[in-house]
């Protein structure tokens, strides 16, 4: 009956529009009881609160060609209720469109570590793009864009796990060799120190001795001092040379005669000549050596 008689009801997260004869009359009625003229006049509800719209999942390949497949989601409103009717057919179809469109605009625009690691700057750029064209021809205001999801190939997160691991093995790395690092220069303060104070080395020995005998073993560890070490390998180098010609010796054996560095250096050797040769005078000839050389041999006595 009410409604019969042009009564009609708007919530309090509404406002309506009233149309007489297909002309929208100007203002809105508020929330409440409100009166229409129920043969000329038409009411719409236009409803006020912040919907939230879901994007559907959109592949796109970004700056830097990997193919991504990212989802969002959008917070709007209608703040102008007669532009939201008059001005666009079905608002809530045409803000999803723009979303989409604007969601692939976007992923090109930017590149994958951009996207994975920079979602509030990715986020307010989606919502400036997508605000532009709804605010002030649809009265849709964008509130609020969030991306929800975005999916990368396996390949890609096999390739990002591996470098990843390199990262973590190099940060390692270096923390170990810094570490050495400090220790070396730690223990050479130390052994600087233990260098002027004889007696600092043999109390780290008794302590090194005491942290072992600790642990209950039954076999202690004495470690030699390393200066007794450096003393028999001064002292072996000067003895060995000593040491070779007495054995010798006592071989009966005569140490070889030390061959000269310089071929000049060794002296000529003279070889005796033949007896015509030297009378010739081709070559020197020694009178010690005529003599055997003329002399006859003796015959051997009859036995």
């Amino acid at each position: 009956m009410a409604v019969m008689f042009g009564f009609r009801i708007v919530n309090q997260y509404e406002k309506g529009l009233v149309f007489r004869f297909g002309k929208a009359l100007p203002g809105t009625r508020e929330p409440g009881l409100t009166w229409i003229n129920p043969f000329t006049s038409r009411l719409r509800k236009v409803n006020m609160q912040i919907v939230t719209a879901a994007v559907p999942g959109q592949e796109a390949i970004t700056r830097d060609n990997v193919t991504l497949r990212v989802d969002a989601v959008v917070y709007y409103r209608v703040v102008d209720p007669l532009k939201a009717v008059i001005n666009v057919q079905n608002y809530a179809y045409a803000v999803s469109q723009v979303a989409q469109t604007s969601l692939r605009s976007v992923i090109g625009q930017s590149d994958m570590d951009q996207l994975l690691s920079e979602r509030d700057k990715i986020n307010a750029h989606l919502k400036d793009v997508i605000d532009a064209p709804t605010e002030q021809p649809w009265g849709i205001r964008v509130e609020r864009v969030e991306v929800k999801d975005i999916s990368l190939p396996e390949s890609m997160k096999r390739s990002m796990s591996r470098q990843a691991e390199a990262e973590r093995e190099r940060r390692a790395r270096i923390i170990s060799a810094d570490g050495e690092y400090q220790a070396s220069k730690k223990l050479a303060q130390a052994a600087a120190v233990m260098a002027a104070d004889p007696a600092a080395l043999q109390l780290r020995l008794l302590q090194t001795v005491v942290e072992v005998a600790a642990e209950k073993n039954s076999t202690l560890v004495m470690p030699v001092p390393v200066e007794l070490l450096r003393f028999f390998d001064r002292a072996a180098p000067a003895a060995a040379p000593a040491a070779a010609p007495a054995a010798q010796a006592a071989a009966g054996t005569q140490p070889p005669a030390a061959e000269p560095e310089d071929l000049d250096a060794i002296p000529p050797v003279t070889v005796p000549a033949p007896p015509a040769l030297a009378a010739a005078g081709i070559l020197p000839l020694d009178a010690s050596l005529i003599a055997p050389l003329n002399s006859t041999p003796k015959e051997p006595a009859p036995r």
